[in-house]
C-alpha cells in the first residue's frame, strides 16, 4: 500500500509502489506494480480485499508452508513510506 496512506496523514507515502514476492531462496514468485493488472485480479476481487486506488500494489497466491519475502519499492526508483499486508485466507 502506498498513495493511499495519505488518507490517513502519513506524509511522504509512496505514489506508485512495486511489489515482489520471493520465496526462501530468493527465487521471485510474483510481482506487480497495479493491482488492477495482476494475473490473479479475479481471485483478489473476489476476496474483498482489493485496494481502493489503481496505483496501489498487490498479489493473490496460495503458497506452500515456507519463507518468503515482500519487498515493496517505488516505480522508477522514487522513495517514500509503504505498507505490506499479509492475509491468511481460508
Amino acid at each position: 500500500v502506498g498513495p493511499s496512506l495519505t488518507q490517513f496523514g502519513v506524509a511522504g507515502a509512496l505514489a506508485d509502489p512495486t511489489l515482489e514476492l520471493r520465496n526462501g531462496d530468493g527465487t521471485l514468485v510474483q510481482n506487480n506494480d497495479n493491482w488492477n493488472d495482476t494475473e490473479n485480479k479475479t481471485e483478489l476481487v473476489a476476496t474483498g480485499l482489493q485496494p481502493g486506488n489503481d496505483l496501489e500494489s498487490a498479489v493473490f497466491a496460495s503458497l506452500p508452508a515456507g519463507a518468503y519475502t515482500a519487498i515493496v519499492a517505488g516505480k522508477n526508483g522514487t522513495a517514500g513510506v509503504g505498507l505490506v499486508e499479509v492475509y491468511r485466507l481460508p
